[in-house]
């Protein structure tokens, strides 16, 4: 290799060393700052004479969002009690009178309950399906049983999957495989998020995967005979 080959080279291993550590720490920077300056609109909450800008002369970054958190803490204290969940339940109910709202806000709701819930197994398992063909496999995410109508009319027991997008994962499919063809993984679902944002790039540890589906049953409700 020629001297000046040589150079172009050690040049272009700085500038990726360079890239891999300020990449990652604008990125980071940029989401926590979104994040932040999105919660900080909270302070709008507050009586124009009891911002941090009238009181202190200044504005204080971050103050909208401990009074978010707050206010989160305070709605959880009030609805965690009898009188609480009565108001909630008033509330909704006013909601669901609503024809667009009432969509929307079931749906969300539905949804948010769905990855919140300690109990629900959504999400809290990356499993491998053969998608979009035999041979050729997808990382995803157990998303749950189908009931009703897609249980009743597949021969076998199917589950509900949620096959991602790269490097966009709030996009992706929604697929219903046979239980027995789905391969269970032991890796975490957020090491799972981290290899689909990643293009694969990025993978966890090796580790055996699981033959079949390690999924836990569903409890059955008790016979009433």
């Amino acid at each position: 290799m020629s001297e000046v080959g040589s150079k172009v080279s050690t040049l272009r291993k700085w500038l990726v060393a360079g890239i891999l550590v300020w990449a990652p720490l604008a990125i980071t920077y940029w989401v926590i700052n979104a994040v932040i300056g999105f919660m900080d609109k909270t302070i709008l909450l507050l009586p124009p004479s009891y911002r941090p800008e009238a009181v202190f002369g200044f504005n204080i970054p971050g103050v909208g969002a401990v009074l978010a958190i707050i206010v989160v803490l305070l709605t959880g204290a009030l609805v965690a009690n009898f009188l609480g969940r009565k108001l909630i339940a008033m509330g909704e109910s006013v909601l669901e009178r609503i024809p667009l709202v009432r969509s929307v806000y079931s749906a969300v709701k539905q949804v948010i309950e769905t990855f919140v819930s300690q109990d629900s197994r959504s999400f809290r398992k990356v499993v491998m399906v053969e998608y979009p063909r035999k041979n050729c496999w997808s990382l995803a995410f157990l998303a749950g049983d189908p009931v009703g109508e897609v249980q009743d009319k597949t021969a076998q027991k199917v589950i509900t999957v949620f096959v991602p997008t790269a490097p966009n994962p709030t996009s992706g499919f929604v697929i219903m495989v046979p239980e027995d063809e789905i391969i269970a993984l032991d890796m975490s679902v957020e090491e799972g998020f981290r290899m689909v944002i990643s293009l694969g790039v990025v993978t966890p540890k090796s580790q055996a995967a699981k033959p079949v589906l390690a999924v836990p049953e569903l409890e059955k409700p008790p016979s009433s005979g």
